[in-house]
């Protein structure tokens, strides 16, 4: 299982661009080396290269890519030594940072519904969905989330260290017709599992621009590629995400998550309004 980390990386800061590039240059100038690239001329560097490579260059460029920084690690909702071994055990088929957060922050909404008597502890795995590196329709992604967190649901069972619930995310392109015009929308979908029963939840979705759609489902371009070059940036998937880019920064990919756990979870946290259709459908049986 992955080590967790704490709410928040207490005492930790991290300087801007402009502090970072004076220090840099002057460590080269120190060393008597050649002074960085400044970030405009590496911008352009980066531009060429990706019309170089054949992507079009009449996609818009955006002044400002807000960025977190990748995470690959687990996060859980308290200390460690705060933890008991009754604590409620969330387990995430992710290790990104955007992923672990929105769970983490969607659980803290609902932590006294969910487990009034004990903590939860979240911790984030690698697993594999089973679908394509960017789903193109709604049955996928639910398809993606549902394998993934099943996928984690056995691997911790095998290992002998079971989870309460676990979650799978994906996110993904669903495309509808209206009107006769093609319509693709972004979406991120979450499936939770106890090992007996799983429900989903959705974000909403937004809609992508047309040139975007064309290089993912025509030209076979990964969404996370896709967007960095759309957007002429790098790493945007674990930052805002597509859906931040696109919504100049109003939703995050993080949020967008987020919402997609708070109404899957809600049959197991608001068991009041659920129980009753659950029995009503078990006599229908």
């Amino acid at each position: 299982m992955g080590e967790p980390i704490p709410y928040k990386e207490r005492g930790t800061r991290i300087a801007g661009p402009d502090s970072l590039h004076s220090l840099a240059r002057r460590s080269f100038r120190e060393r008597g080396g050649p002074a960085r690239r400044s970030f405009s001329e590496r911008e352009g560097l980066a531009r060429r290269s990706f019309s170089e490579g054949g992507f079009p260059t009449r996609f818009p460029q955006l002044a400002q890519i807000c960025h977190q920084t990748p995470a690959h690690f687990p996060v859980h909702c308290a200390d460690r030594a705060s933890i008991s071994v009754n604590a409620c055990r969330i387990a995430v088929g992710s290790t990104r940072r955007p992923k672990l957060q929105a769970v983490q922050e969607a659980t803290a909404s609902f932590a006294a519904k969910l487990s009034p008597d004990a903590p939860l502890e979240i911790r984030g795995h690698e697993v594999e969905s089973g679908v394509s590196h960017t789903p193109s329709s709604r049955e996928e992604l639910m398809q993606g989330a549902r394998q993934r967190a099943e996928a984690l649901h056995k691997m911790l069972a095998d290992s002998g260290q079971p989870a309460d619930f676990c979650v799978g995310l994906e996110g993904g392109l669903d495309v509808a017709v209206e009107n006769g015009v093609r319509r693709v929308f972004l979406e991120s979908w979450a499936y939770v599992t106890d090992g007996v029963r799983g429900h989903f939840g959705c974000s909403g979705s937004i809609e992508i621009p047309e040139l975007l759609a064309e290089e993912v489902l025509t030209r076979g371009t990964e969404l996370s590629v896709a967007i960095d070059n759309y957007a002429g940036a790098v790493g945007i998937r674990d930052g805002q995400g597509a859906w931040g880019v696109l919504s100049d920064n109003v939703v995050s990919r993080q949020e967008s998550f987020r919402l997609a756990v708070v109404v899957a979870f809600a049959p197991f946290y608001n068991v009041r309004m659920y129980r009753p259709a659950a029995q009503a459908a078990g006599k229908q049986l």
